[in-house]
């Protein structure tokens, strides 16, 4: 029977180099903080139990992490890597596997956390990995048999040891009744005085514990952040690694270095991304959805056939069958658009239904209203939906025709078969199958003179 897993991930670091108010583990990375990607993965392992070890900005930490199941563990003084996994080891039984994370270490794969725990026989293992230049990182060091008896950190290193370009992760697992021995052995005669949580490999290879060491396929999943260029880093690793996932789908990409991803993204295939696309959010995109150039998209479901074109700004849009949106359409929260809608250039859209084949193809802005199907918008129209107070809906039915420059007074009916004189102010409802027309009388005053342009110093 396997062992319990108990997943304790280090937070507490204060990310000085970062120069942030902001607690180093809620630093974003592809939309979200660097933390919930790491609680993710573990959450992925269905442990026992998630401990979290916070110090700066701990409650905003817990905060922004509230919707997993976690338990929070405050390490009031900053004593090292190893004072921090004492703080959590009250709360893991002897019985349990203990596997220790890194929380500003936000991508690293699930899989190979699984390959890291193999089949438990080993008392402790940690993952590893080989740098060309491994300056800053503990180096891992073997004994003639290959086998690991020590990890020692940089600064602390001999020159033959700095040599060494396998090196330690920080990310190990270790049986619980002997890491909790192993972590009362550990003494603090080093360049730091701290308690190092890597002294406990030469506590087992003195105990003659077997090491397992994991190499890990990819260094750059095991990216680290201590500065703002580290974090940027990480961004364009997650960029790359989740266009190289949609593209594995079926997406294309028009150049994967020009399109950020920062969200939860699933794409069907035959979709087309262009250059300078942003995804954030919760988008879904239908098979052969069409983004041009520049779109930004948070929050989105697209069906199958959309094209969006370019330079045009979703949030919070969904579509129930093809659509042809914008260039430079600007669509908010609760817009629906159904199959065979158009939106043109300059459109504003907020909380608004289409129904099938309605159009606003220029310079227009719909703001709560429900509209049917196979109605027109003309260009410049507005739906006035706001009193100073309070909003209030515009309602158009099926087959509407709604000419140019035409304001719409909620709260308004305009009824089926309707048609809208261009130029119009409407405040009543409109009949159905008539022109309503609300204009100024025209008038033309002759001998008028135009104002003109006083000369300088001229009263």
């Amino acid at each position: 029977m396997s062992k319990p897993l108990h997943i304790v991930i280090l937070a507490a670091g204060e990310g000085t180099r970062m120069k942030s108010s902001l607690p180093k583990v809620l630093h974003s990375v592809g939309g979200r903080p660097m933390l919930l990607h790491l609680l993710q993965t573990a959450a992925a392992l269905r442990p026992a139990a998630i401990h979290v070890v916070v110090g700066n900005g701990a409650e905003r930490v817990r905060t922004a992490c509230g919707e997993y199941d976690v338990n929070w563990v405050l390490q009031e003084q900053r004593r090292g890597t190893g004072h921090a996994v004492m703080q959590a080891m009250p709360a893991i039984p002897d019985d349990a596997s203990v596997l220790i994370l890194l929380g500003d270490h936000p991508l690293i794969p699930e899989a190979v956390l699984r390959e890291m725990s193999g089949d438990g026989s080993a008392p402790l293992a940690v993952l590893t990995m080989e740098l060309g230049d491994p300056a800053g990182y503990g180096r891992v060091v073997r004994d003639h048999d290959g086998e690991i008896m020590a990890v020692v950190e940089d600064r602390d290193a001999t020159p033959e040891q700095r040599q060494f370009r396998e090196v330690n992760t920080g990310i190990m697992m270790a049986d619980a009744a002997r890491l909790r021995r192993w972590l009362d052995g550990l003494g603090c005669d080093n360049a730091k005085q701290e308690y190092y949580l890597t002294d406990i490999f030469a506590l087992a290879h003195g105990e003659r514990a077997r090491i397992l060491g994991v190499l890990a396929p990819d260094p750059l999943d095991l990216q680290g952040v201590n500065d703002r260029s580290q974090l940027a880093a990480l961004e364009s690793r997650y960029r790359s690694r989740r266009a190289g996932e949609l593209m594995a789908a079926g997406v294309q990409i028009i150049d994967p270095r020009r399109v950020d991803i920062r969200g939860d993204v699933e794409a069907a295939a035959d979709v087309r991304i262009d250059v300078n696309v942003v995804l954030e959010g919760d988008v879904r995109l239908g098979e052969g959805v069409v983004l041009g150039p520049g779109c930004v998209l948070r929050d989105c479901r697209l069906a199958a056939g959309t094209v969006v074109h370019a330079h045009s700004v979703l949030e919070g849009v969904t579509t129930t069958g093809a659509c042809d949106i914008g260039p430079f359409a600007r669509l908010r929260p609760g817009t629906v658009l159904a199959s065979g809608c158009r939106i043109g250039n300059f459109v504003e859209a907020k909380n608004v239904r289409l129904g099938e084949g309605s159009k606003a193809s220029h310079l227009t802005y719909l703001g709560d209203a429900e509209i049917g199907r196979n109605v027109n918008i003309g260009a410049g129209t507005i739906t006035c939906n706001y009193d100073g107070a309070n909003k209030h809906q515009t309602i158009i039915e099926d087959d509407v025709f709604v000419g140019s420059n035409t304001a719409l007074v909620a709260p308004l009916k305009v009824q089926r078969g309707a048609t809208i004189g261009a130029g119009s102010t409407v405040s009543k409802d409109a009949p159905p199958d008539a022109l309503t027309v609300s204009r100024a009388r025209q008038a033309t005053i002759k001998g008028w003179k135009r104002p003109a342009k006083k000369a300088k110093g001229e009263t």
